[in-house]
């Protein structure tokens, strides 16, 4: 059997959304950062800070997001979850001083644009 969440979208929920969506976006910072220095034939370098508060990061993200979907249609939820491709350029820009291209902000405005349509239309 299939269970069908049928919740309003509200505050609360919202805020849980985006608190998934943080952690997600904080999370592939410090996979990246992590990435520098991993050395696959070393693998204590594999239990380095950044990789594993990544990997507990990807944890809580998971279960909360468990948790939203109990509580609102997955058609609704998921689209918030776009707004990864806003935050990850530019935690990346800002933190880890990669570039940031006009395409890649454009392209990120659009998705927010329509994350935000989402979320009307899921209040509605």
């Amino acid at each position: 059997m299939i269970h069908r969440a049928t919740g309003n979208l509200g505050a609360g929920m919202i805020l849980l959304i985006l608190a998934v969506v943080g952690m997600l976006s904080a999370g592939q910072v410090l996979f990246k950062y992590s990435a520098g220095s991993l050395d696959f034939a070393r693998p204590a370098t594999f239990l380095s800070l950044p990789l594993l508060s990544a990997l507990v990061m990807y944890g809580v993200a998971t279960f909360s997001w468990l948790l939203v979907l109990s509580r609102v249609p997955l058609n609704v939820a998921f689209p918030f979850y776009g707004l990864v491709f806003l935050l990850v350029p530019l935690l990346s820009w800002g933190i880890l001083k990669e570039p940031l291209s006009m395409s890649t902000m454009v392209g990120s405005l659009v998705i927010a644009a329509g994350v935000v349509i989402t979320a009307i239309g899921g209040r509605a």
